[in-house]
């Protein structure tokens, strides 16, 4: 079977359900990182909170406090990466035994559709969470140049290069938490193109829920409130 007959097991519906998730996806997270000042999300807030700890490290003695934190944030990202790949192969022994998929999704969907067809929709969930996974590795490796930088920042306010240092520490710790938001978005998608295995609608449901979910979190939570707070 070539993949113009793959394609054709597959309807109208189902290509505009994946071309649905694939936009939301893409768009909320434009939305996020480009969100104005009037309306900020709760990654945008972050960034400043992000900025003032860089600048209050520098005449805070010792730093084992900034350590820890950072040291924090890093063991985050490793979990987050060591869970997508045990994900990723698990997704993938489930492609190699499809033939058992598809008797527990034929029960769900009250359908019988070739192996093929549920192996390319668990394609889309490995897309995801591979996605997931190198924004992870990245974001980790990034938090460990951060924390170079933090030790190279200077303990004295007054040295022409304490704020210079700090800011870049700044810069990259924001630019590692965005790798960071980037993964947790994918894994949420991850999650919801699992609704393709019961059929176009349910995708198209967990796409638009989903984004639900993201965009309250980052523009309409109660933690978002408290941050705002003067």
């Amino acid at each position: 079977m070539n993949w113009s007959e793959r394609i054709a097991l597959f309807s109208p519906l189902d290509m505009a359900a994946v071309g649905l998730i694939f936009a939301l996806w893409l768009l909320i997270g434009w939305r996020i990182e480009r969100s104005t000042v009037k309306n900020p999300s709760v990654s945008k807030v972050m960034a400043d909170y992000r900025r003032a700890w860089m600048r209050e490290m520098i005449t805070r003695q010792p730093r084992i406090f900034d350590a820890q934190t950072m040291g924090n944030l890093r063991q985050a990202t490793t979990f987050f990466a060591s869970t997508s790949m045990i994900a990723i192969g698990a997704t993938l022994a489930l492609i190699g035994n499809a033939n058992t998929l598809s008797e527990v999704a034929k029960d769900i969907t009250l359908t019988q559709q070739p192996d093929i067809v549920w192996e390319i929709k668990l394609l889309l969930v490995v897309f995801f969470l591979t996605n997931a996974f190198l924004k992870f590795v990245w974001s980790n490796r990034l938090f460990g140049y951060c924390s170079v930088l933090m030790a190279a920042v200077p303990n004295e306010v007054t040295d022409p290069q304490a704020i210079p240092m700090a800011d870049k520490a700044a810069a990259i710790n924001i630019t590692a938490a965005q790798s960071f938001n980037r993964g947790l978005r994918a894994v949420y998608f991850a999650m919801a193109s699992l609704c393709w295995l019961a059929g176009a609608l349910p995708l198209i449901a967990g796409a638009i829920l989903t984004l639900f979910v993201i965009w309250r979190r980052e523009f309409a939570s109660h933690s978002r409130s408290i941050l705002l707070e003067k």
